[in-house]
This record gives structure tokens, sequence and C-alpha cells, in this order.
């Protein structure tokens, strides 16, 4: 009966995953998937959430579901975190926001209406971006195209190329941005970048979607949804995603949310209710447990305090392994600049590794990277740092000196 049904090759993360999970390498390193690691190389369960867990637990209350567009305590909370708690837009109450699936929930969420009210609309997305962005896009029926972005001759932005690909585009035409820590390259456009994007937007009428999956990892938690605030602060109608999976260490638990900055209160009501009814047809309402812990922890002052500062101990500690790593190969191949590694903002930084090369790190070193050169940095520590500086290095010079092959660890 379903002989016709094509074999799943698999998700190229996370099968790379698995395959890292099936290694039996005692020093194997995973710099692949995106997830934040602490100092010991575990998935941390922040303090903050564990406060809000001994909370819940305590007050044994019943698993309903909640209603299709989540938590009001959540999306009110996800709101001012975004968008700040003096913005103009919320008082307007302009803004469409509920409670999603995680962020991929979101993008999802957000391309059903996209597709349904605006049909004749393409997307475009960086060069390169998150691979799950196209699939996302396309299994909602929207054209799928990409702008120029990043640029391996000098580890920045091809900005003027950018402006002048988005400047082509008729209006109604949709523009993914990352506000902060670009998933993959971790190169993000400065403040006067993004007001040029803000302004050519406004000015050949894009819709800007603005998928923020880092709040806080590259700079404060305001400072990373700068380009959202200045974007609604102009005046634009834009689609916000964003998910709480890194900056609360709640992988599985799914919470995210779809915002839709709108003109006035009578539009951003349509656009609610239309989302509803999306929901509606699409997975009812979303998970109960992790808003729960998410809204106690940002509506009690104290316990959002405790979460930023659990925040910025995660984003001093990619930082502090950025350095790092750039210091130990500096030193091992000289005349080679890695200053990109403390540029980049983020937890995923571009290497410039070819796909041989990462193949080289796996094979010979158990060093999981994808095959992009897109490194994890939230998966290094000072215990497993000096073995991937020297695989790395060690490939970089086999590069350099075109004849040394790259040493099995049984070899070295």
């Amino acid at each position: 009966m379903f002989e016709h049904i094509p074999v799943y090759p698999g998700d190229p993360i996370l099968s790379l995953f698995q395959d890292f999970q099936r290694d039996p390498e005692a020093r194997k390193v995973n710099l692949s998937i995106g997830l934040y690691y602490d100092e010991a190389g575990k998935v941390p369960v922040l303090p903050s959430v564990r406060v809000a867990a001994s909370r819940l637990a305590a007050q044994e209350t019943a698993h309903t579901y909640l209603p299709m567009e989540g938590s009001a305590g959540y999306c009110q909370a996800l709101q001012q975190l975004i968008f700040g708690a003096d913005s103009a837009a919320l008082r307007e109450r302009r803004i469409a926001t509920l409670q999603t699936v995680g962020g991929s929930g979101a993008i999802r969420l957000a391309a059903e209406l996209l597709k349904r009210y605006f049909p004749d609309s393409a997307i475009w997305v960086s060069d390169p971006s998150w691979d799950n962005h196209r699939v996302l896009f396309s299994a909602a029926g929207l054209e799928v195209h990409t702008y120029p972005y990043y640029d391996p001759l000098t580890n920045g932005i091809r900005f003027d190329e950018m402006i002048a690909t988005l400047s082509g585009l008729a209006a109604g035409s949709i523009v993914l941005l990352q506000p902060c820590c670009h998933n993959p390259t971790g190169i993000d456009p400065s403040r006067e970048q993004w007001l040029a994007i803000t302004e050519l937007c406004a000015k050949r009428g894009l819709i800007p979607f603005l998928d923020m999956a880092y709040q806080g990892f590259g700079d404060e938690l305001a400072d990373d949804a700068w380009p959202i605030r200045a974007m609604t602060d102009a005046g634009l109608s834009l689609f916000v995603s964003n998910s709480f999976s890194k900056n609360f260490s709640l992988y599985g638990e799914r919470c995210g949310g779809l915002s839709v900055v709108c003109p006035n209160q009578n539009e951003a009501a349509r656009v609610f209710g239309q989302a509803q009814a999306n929901v509606r047809r699409m997975y009812s309402s979303p998970p109960l447990y992790g808003s729960q812990l998410i809204s106690t922890v940002l509506n009690d002052a104290a316990l959002a305090r405790q979460w930023q500062a659990d925040v910025a101990v995660m984003r001093e500690r990619i930082k502090r392994m950025r350095a790092a790593l750039k210091t130990r190969l500096d030193a091992l191949v000289p005349g080679t600049s890695f200053d990109y590694l403390v540029t980049q903002r983020g937890m995923f930084s571009y290497t410039g590794l070819s796909p041989n090369e990462v193949g080289a790190l796996r094979e010979r070193r158990s060093v999981y990277l994808l095959r992009s050169g897109r490194a994890c940095m939230a998966g290094l520590n000072d215990a497993n740092i000096d073995c991937v500086a020297d695989s790395i290095g060690e490939v970089l010079k086999a590069r350099i000196n075109r004849y040394q092959p790259v040493r099995r660890f049984s070899d070295a």
C-alpha cells in the first residue's frame, strides 16, 4: 500500500546529532546541533527555571487545555520582552501575539497566514540561512528565494549587494531577517545597517519577517531586540517569531511566539482571529507546562532578574570560549586571521572549513560540525577546547601544506 512513498533521507542536523551520539570515541565533541552546553558539557536547568518548577509543583494545578492563542500571562510577558514595556504599539493594542509550538511553530503559523492573505507574495531569506526556514515556508506553499548575505572573503555581510537585491523586489515581498545572532553565520548587521534596511522596507512596501531564536545570546536582551523595536517605532507592519528554547534552556517544552505588528487595533484583531483559526486547524492549542515556567519567571520581578543573570552567564561563557579558541588558533596557525571568532555573535560561527575538512574532523578526531562549516560555540568548554583547536589547526595546516593528512586520535 505504501510502496509509492519515497524514503526520507533525514534532517542533516538531527541525523548528524544521532551520529555523534553513536560515536564510541570518549573525546568526541559536538559542535553541530544548536544546544547550549554548560562548562560541564551538560544542557543546564537554569536556576530561575528550577525555582519556577518548584512553585508549580507545589500548586498541583490541573493539566488542562490552553486557549488557542495560549496563556495570556505568557503572551503579555513575551510582548514586553520583545517590544519593551513602554512600547507605543503595545499601548495602542496593535500587536497580535500568540503562544506557539516553539519558534518553528511560529514560523509555520505565520507562513500559513501569509500564503492565505498574500498569495502572490514570495519570501526572501539570507544566503545562507537556517535550513528549516526554506522547509517551513515551502511547506505552506510560499516561493522561497535568497538575497546576498555572507561574504566568505571578508567574513562579513555583502551589504551593498543585499540592499541592491531588496531594492528590486516587488511591493508585498516578504523579507526574512534575523535580529541577532544570525544562524548560521553569527554575523549581524550594524545598527546603521538596520536603519537602512528599515528605511528600504518602508519605501518599497516590503513585509519584514524577523525571526529571533537567540535573544540575549548576543548582547543584553533589549539590545538584541533593538531591530524589532526600531522597525515597530518606524511604523512598519511586520511579523516576529521568537523562541525560548535557548535562553530558557527549555528545548523540549516547545515554547515560542508569533507577534504581528499591525497599523491599528482593528487590523490586529482581524489577524489575531485568523491566526487562532489556523491554530485550531493545525494543533488546537500550545503546550502548557513550558509556558507556565516562563510566565512564572517573567511575571515575577525577582525571578525575572535572576533569569536575566542566567542568560548573561550563558552569553559570557560563549564569548569566553570564542576568545579562547581564537587565542589557541592564532598560536597554532600563525598568519591566518581568526578575528571572526570574536566579531561573530551568539551560538554559531561560520568557520570557513570546507565539507571535506569538516568530514576529516569528524572521521579522524570525532569533532562534529555541519558540512557548511557552521560550529556551535556553546559546545566548547575548558576540557575540550584544546582538542578542538588542535584538530582545526591540523586541518588548516594541512590545507596550507597540501600534503600532511589529519591524524586519527590513535595515531597521535
